[in-house]
């Protein structure tokens, strides 16, 4: 197939195409989404909470909550309560079972199939590459994204490009063009990862909205040995 990367053992490609074309013909799949749903499952897991991913925020989630005998995470935006706000589930206690609705991070890793699938981010980025291994050499990673309002089409994201370089910096293996791209992408920024978050477009959309400190947690560098697997369809810890 011509988008799948196959002559390269490392893969890099964007969104929910980038998991179609992908996942089948890897030996495990790295889902990145920066800000803020790895980097929320990533801190969330790490205190040993269970992250239940939902694809949507709709009726039926609710439903889904009960069935797995989880809480609900709230809205993005909110200022109550557990939520993709990376800041809300630094306290998390152990063993709290969390659903968390996201149209990115969330719904990429329900879409993998059979596929090891692990949620990586740039504070686990390292432990991350090395756990990949431990499945194979056929590495694919996806940068999420995010969605424009309008038409909710992929707006693909500097942060997420960025955390996928990371990612892919540590992995060992020849590297697609596509995964080069990335890795020098990361390479090009590494220095002053905060500084740049804070200035791309999503990192300015958090910050309007008084959510910086998410910024800054999700730009501290190689800061956590927690790998989050998919098991199950929830988020639990590895550690590497």
């Amino acid at each position: 197939m011509i988008y799948d990367q196959s002559e390269f053992d490392l893969r890099c490609e964007w969104g929910a195409q980038g998991i179609t074309q992908l996942a089948p013909i890897s030996d495990v799949v790295v889902i990145v989404d920066v800000l803020s749903f790895s980097t929320c499952v990533e801190i969330a897991t790490n205190n040993g909470a269970i992250i239940f991913p939902y694809a949507m925020r709709d009726e039926s989630v609710i439903d889904y909550a009960k069935s797995v005998q989880a809480e609900l995470a709230s809205q993005r935006w909110s200022t109550t309560g557990y939520s993709l706000s990376p800041v809300s589930v630094a306290e998390i206690p152990a063993g709290t079972r969390l659903v968390l609705p996201s149209p990115n991070g969330s719904f990429l890793s329900l879409n993998t199939g059979m596929t090891p699938t692990l949620a990586g981010c740039l504070r686990n980025c390292e432990a991350v590459a090395q756990f990949a291994h431990k499945y194979g050499n056929k590495i694919a990673v996806i940068p999420a994204g995010e969605r424009w309002k309008e038409d909710g089409s992929l707006r693909p994201a500097f942060e997420d490009l960025i955390g996928a370089g990371a990612i892919l910096s540590y992995l060992h293996g020849s590297l697609s063009p596509e995964a080069q791209t990335a890795v020098a992408a990361f390479e090009a920024f590494k220095n002053d990862l905060l500084g740049y978050l804070k200035k791309c477009s999503s990192g300015k959309e958090l910050i309007a909205k008084g959510f910086e400190p998410d910024v800054e947690l999700a730009a501290a560098y190689n800061v956590s040995n927690c790998v989050p697997l998919l098991v199950e369809n929830a988020y639990v810890k590895q550690v590497f």
